[in-house]
């Protein structure tokens, strides 16, 4: 449903924010994509599907049962670039052929860059739980920080907290859904490094364990654990690795579990149960 603000203050602000200056031939290209897919959405009966199949007895009968493209995951990045305008440069290189739903400023701007609804081309190859095509089931987030010094300014979080919450809402995305690049990807991938996670987790958006531990059980097997909350466990070391950015973040280069850490992998293990 298309709403009009009447605010004309407001809508001179939006009218600013959208599709002029600088980004006028990149606006341009993505309408023109969107207006190539509302097209195909739009077709009934659909071309070059059905068509496709060799059978002589064949008809298209439209149901009235559809929807769209439902987001189920959200998944968070640093850009490790040197600026939010680097970030937009770069996603709008079809070349490399990377984007993001949105980016956030370390002054806690929010760009949006796709349509929600879009499949974005953040996640790349991995796996979480059994879904190894997350790109086409998740809004990714890039967060302007170059991965290794900067620190994680309080606008930055408080407008990524507004972001999730939203979506949280719209979507209906579960708790344990909210998660890390290094999560999905732990061959590739560490990123975000050195973030505040509890902080998301403390708003329900991802788990954080409670600051009393318990003892695991003498049978607790760590792969399996890591195995039921979600990581790919093929490459233990690597998923030791991304759990420890993600939960312990001291020690992340080794794939030793030390005696709190698996305290620590118990208590998010059985938040999964």
């Amino acid at each position: 449903m298309t709403r009009i603000y009447y605010a004309l203050p407001a809508l001179l602000l939006f009218i600013a924010s959208c599709g002029g200056g600088k980004y006028a031939a990149t606006e341009k290209i993505y309408k023109e994509k969107a207006k190539n897919f509302a097209a195909q959405y739009g077709q009934a009966p659909v071309e070059g599907q059905l068509d496709r199949v060799l059978s002589n007895n064949k008809e298209w009968i439209a149901s009235t049962n559809f929807g769209v493209r439902k987001p189920n995951y959200v998944m968070i990045h640093h850009t490790a670039q040197k600026s939010l305008e680097q970030t937009v440069k770069t996603f709008h290189n079809e070349k490399v052929g990377v984007s993001s739903h949105y980016v956030i400023g370390r002054d806690g701007k929010i760009v949006q860059m796709l349509n929600d609804l879009y499949r974005g081309h953040h996640a790349g190859a991995g796996r979480w739980g059994n879904d190894t095509d997350l790109n086409s089931s998740s809004i990714g987030i890039e967060l302007d920080n170059n991965g290794t010094t900067d620190p994680w300014p309080d606008a930055q979080i408080a407008a990524l907290l507004s972001l999730l919450q939203q979506l949280k809402d719209t979507y209906k995305i579960p708790q344990a859904n909210f998660i890390g690049h290094m999560d999905y990807a732990p061959t590739r991938k560490n990123d975000p490094s050195r973030f505040p996670w509890k902080a998301l987790a403390d708003r329900g958006f991802g788990f954080w364990y409670d600051q009393i531990l318990e003892e695991p059980p003498v049978n607790f097997d760590p792969k399996v654990a890591l195995r039921v909350i979600g990581y790919d466990v093929k490459n233990i070391d690597a998923a030791v690795k991304a759990f420890k950015i993600h939960y312990i973040q001291r020690d992340t280069t080794t794939a030793i579990l030390t005696a709190q850490d698996l305290k620590i992998l118990y208590a998010i293990f059985k938040k999964y149960l």
